[in-house]
């Protein structure tokens, strides 16, 4: 004798939603490491001026992600330094306030989402970016702003290049619009500066002959 067994009931479609939402909270958690604080230190300007105004803080909220977007949480190991960033400071370039200062920083990644995971980053990745807000012990930054830090590169260097270097490359290859070509004479103002050296040593590296000028 063959004893039939009957087969279970097929889920509801309320427990069959249940488990798709269970499944979607366990793939929107971000990866990170596990001592990500909820502070953090960060040079936070909560009026513009003088350079007073801008006050190291010791209990400046550490950005969250959005577990939606390509976003990562970097772990900062150097901010840059640029001039522009008194403009904003000083409120000649406007910001909403409080703000934190700087627009150049780098060190490793901390924290990922899944949709930035998907593009091929992931947690201890080192980086560099630019965004607004790199004083900081820690800065969230689109998966798009990111660029790979190989490791024989310090990352005081590769920092040090994001601003002004990407400045650099746009005005030597995208902003002649091709009026000049390479083997052309390049004349470049303001070498002196760390910009126009970039892009003095960028113009000879694309094959150009290059004059620089300084005040």
């Amino acid at each position: 004798l063959v004893q039939a067994r009957a087969r279970p009931p097929p889920p509801s479609p309320k427990m069959l939603g249940f488990r798709q939402l269970s499944k979607l909270s366990l793939r929107v958690q971000t990866r990170s490491f596990a001592a990500v604080p909820t502070t953090m230190k960060a040079a936070v300007i909560r009026e513009t001026g003088a350079p007073q105004v801008m006050k190291i803080e010791k209990d400046y909220p550490v950005p969250s992600l959005d577990a939606s977007k390509p976003e990562v949480l970097v772990k900062n190991q150097f901010a840059g330094i640029n001039f522009i960033d008194t403009y904003h400071r000083s409120g000649l370039y406007a910001r909403d306030l409080p703000f934190v200062g700087g627009q150049e920083g780098g060190g490793t990644i901390a924290a990922v989402t899944p949709a930035a995971e998907a593009q091929g980053w992931k947690v201890g990745d080192t980086v560099s970016y630019s965004i607004l807000q790199t004083y900081s012990e820690y800065a969230k930054v689109p998966a798009g702003k990111l660029i790979s830090v190989p490791k024989d590169i310090p990352m005081d260097v590769a920092v040090s290049c994001v601003v002004q270097g990407m400045t650099a490359h746009y005005l030597t290859a995208s902003a002649h619009a091709n009026l000049i070509q390479p083997g052309e004479w390049m004349l470049i103002h303001g070498v002196g500066g760390g910009t126009c050296q970039w892009a003095a040593q960028m113009a000879k590296a694309m094959g150009y002959k290059v004059i620089g000028t300084v005040s």
